[in-house]
């Protein structure tokens, strides 16, 4: 959800928590037997680095009692709170979990590293490291408790010193200082639709966004998220007891934050404010102060805006190692503190099955959205967000044609650009982008994000098949360092051409259609398919000899194009273009997964091929493993909207997000 609620009872339920101590205790450390022969042995000094613990929970927006919302009971996080900072404006920089945990453990934006993609599979290149390979270098035990799910390939083995549901930091040597996390899976978006479940938190009191209608399903969704956060509340205070009689609350510099927005549709996957705003809370004990921001108070907030890019330098930092150069973030306290930056930057790529391209952009105040693919729907079927009870009774209401904006809004078509102001507008729904009185705000972010889109080198221009056909290690950040493999300083203003839709972009993207390279030609021919068919007549001819392109990913979209808006003879030669795009043998997981998405927006018009498609498009040994569950939710959506009964199939239909 985009706002904090104001709305209901502060909640009754009690804890036994106390607390965070200042004791004077013996750590752990100290606590540790180095008897011998000899003797006793004298305790351990205290570190001379901090422990640094990270207590994450999953799909959750700022909707807890710090963040003043008072529908929330969060009485663990409350007390924490009154000790730590409280950061005002936090974004997790990716909507979903897999893209938002790689720009974690990377120090770097996904769509640098080509890993934007929920669920797929990059390396990185030879000398980057992950942060906790430099922390262990200095000394750290780190350890994961236990999600990983990482777009990137490890560099090197081992990254954590113990990364599974038994990893603790309880493990490390006497006197070793360790980086922990834990991660506390109750809030996320799978527990939100969990049935039975008898209801704490009253529906009636629940504030619906203005995005959402108001019916019982939806209210009892956004109640039960409400109990979800706080089990996970109660979890969370057992971990800080836990810490706390180890003797370690002196030494030991804690986190609180969430990986992104609220699962409920339109936050999680949504690279609005709705969608990468997460809470964030540190502690730092009296003893390491030195090492905390300037403006660090307990029970204190602090403006300073940051990003999912900034915690890897900030741990280094915390722990005195330098920025590596190829980190692009900025450290946010310790020695090697950075400016704040002016701006945050999200980012949507392909989200499960579904393609999509989004990049966002924020001040303290409005969000910037800039929409490469508006001809999709905000709402484009992800199997796993309609097991959510609210999206189904959403799409019913709107497929009734019962409901009004901005209720209608998620199901529909999407501008090229987008503008919200957070403080009149917290939902996000009056879009100020065509509005006079904005304009200068509008090009103020959108040159902030131009600009941030070249400084990283952002690879995800280049559609994902396409990507990897010039990424044959598997390393886009290296294909994006020349500009023979990725020029982007063409590429870009043709992206920004076909999303735009006015009619005067038509001659330079004409002309793009006859470009030497394949991701100029796709956005190009993007263009003509944004547009629809008025503006497709004149450049059929050339569409047509785009069906034999050398990349499958231009193939896909000018055969879209001509199904959709070509002349009569056109379908037939669309449809054995798609049909061969989605021979995953030959092509590869990603043209078939693009080839199924566009047979899926043709309809009624792909069911000549329909029935061929499951032969040389549902071929397990030739899918990539983390998106293994993708094609099948594909042919399976294909199969049921046009009636046709697919085989028995072993297993399930892969991960959900």
């Amino acid at each position: 959800m985009g706002t904090i609620s104001t709305n209901g009872s502060d909640g009754a339920l009690r804890t036994i928590w106390a607390p965070l101590r200042r004791c004077l205790g013996l750590t752990a450390a100290v606590m540790a037997a180095a008897a011998s022969s000899k003797g006793s042995a004298a305790p351990t000094a205290p570190p001379s680095k901090p422990n640094i613990l990270w207590i994450t929970c999953e799909d959750m927006s700022p909707n807890i009692g710090p963040y003043g919302d008072r529908y929330a009971t969060t009485p663990n996080l409350d007390r924490f709170a009154r000790t730590a900072l409280r950061y005002r404006t936090v974004w997790s920089n990716a909507p979903v979990c897999a893209p938002a945990r790689t720009c974690l453990i990377s120090g770097m934006y996904p769509p640098a590293t080509g890993s934007e993609h929920m669920r797929s599979q990059l390396r990185l290149p030879a000398g980057f490291r992950m942060y906790p390979q430099y922390l262990r270098d200095a000394g750290y035990y780190c350890t994961n408790n236990n999600k990983e799910d990482y777009n990137l390939v490890p560099p090197e083995m081992p990254v954590w010193d113990a990364s599974s549901n038994q990893a603790h930091w309880k493990n490390r040597k006497p006197g070793q200082p360790f980086f922990a996390i834990f991660n506390l899976q109750i809030t996320h978006e799978s527990q939100i639709r969990k049935r039975p479940h008898q209801l704490v938190h009253d529906p009636a009191g629940v504030r619906v966004p203005a995005y959402h209608p108001d019916t019982p399903e939806v209210r009892h969704d956004w109640a039960q998220y409400y109990d979800n956060i706080t089990t996970m509340d109660q979890q969370f205070g057992e971990r800080l007891r836990e810490m706390e009689s180890a003797g370690l609350a002196d030494d030991t510099i804690v986190f609180f934050y969430s990986d992104h927005g609220s699962g409920m549709p339109r936050s999680k996957r949504w690279p609005c404010n709705s969608g990468l705003q997460v809470p964030m809370l540190v502690h730092v004990p009296e003893r390491f102060r030195h090492l905390a921001p300037a403006d660090y108070r307990p029970n204190g907030v602090s403006d300073r805006m940051v990003g999912f890019v900034d915690l890897a330098p900030t741990l280094l930092s915390l722990a005195g190692l330098p920025t590596p150069k190829h980190f692009q973030g900025r450290a946010i306290m310790g020695p090697h503190t950075a400016p704040a930056p002016d701006y945050l930057f999200g980012f949507r790529g392909r989200m499960d099955e579904r393609i999509d391209m989004v990049r966002t952009a924020r001040d303290e105040r409005y969000v910037y959205v800039r929409n490469y693919m508006p001809h999709r729907t905000y709402a484009q079927h992800v199997s796993y967000q309609f097991e959510t009870p609210t999206t189904h009774v959403w799409k019913q209401l709107f497929d009734a044609g019962v409901l009004t904006p901005p209720r209608t809004y998620f199901w529909k078509e999407k501008p090229a650009e987008e503008l919200y102001d957070l403080w009149t507008d917290p939902d996000e729904v009056q879009n100020l982008a065509r509005d006079i009185d904005y304009q200068n705000i509008l090009t103020r972010l959108r040159r902030a994000l131009r600009d941030h889109i070249l400084r990283i080198g952002d690879v995800g221009f280049l559609p994902e098949a396409e990507m990897h056909r010039r990424s044959p290690d598997r390393i886009p950040w290296n294909t994006a360092q020349s500009d023979t493999t990725y020029p982007i300083g063409r590429i870009l203003p043709t992206a920004n051409a076909a999303a735009e839709r006015t009619p005067d972009a038509l001659p330079k993207l004409t002309a793009d259609l006859q470009d030497s390279d394949a991701a100029v030609r796709y956005w190009a021919a993007t263009g003509f398919l944004i547009r629809g068919k008025p503006a497709v007549g004149p450049v059929l001819p050339r569409l047509r000899t785009l069906l034999q392109d050398e990349s499958p990913s231009v193939r896909i979209v000018a055969a879209e194009t001509l199904a959709r808006f070509g002349s009569a003879g056109d379908l037939g030669l669309a449809l054995e273009a798609l049909l061969d795009a989605a021979q995953i043998r030959r092509w590869g997981v990603y043209a078939c997964i693009a080839a199924l998405n566009a047979v899926d927006e043709l309809g009624e018009a792909a069911r000549p091929i329909a029935s061929r498609l499951r032969a040389v498009a549902d071929d397990r040994a030739s899918r990539e493993p983390r998106a293994d569950g993708y094609v099948p939710r594909l042919l399976e959506k294909i199969e049921g909207d046009l009636g046709i009964t697919a085989p028995a199939r072993p297993g399930g239909a892969g991960r959900g997000s």
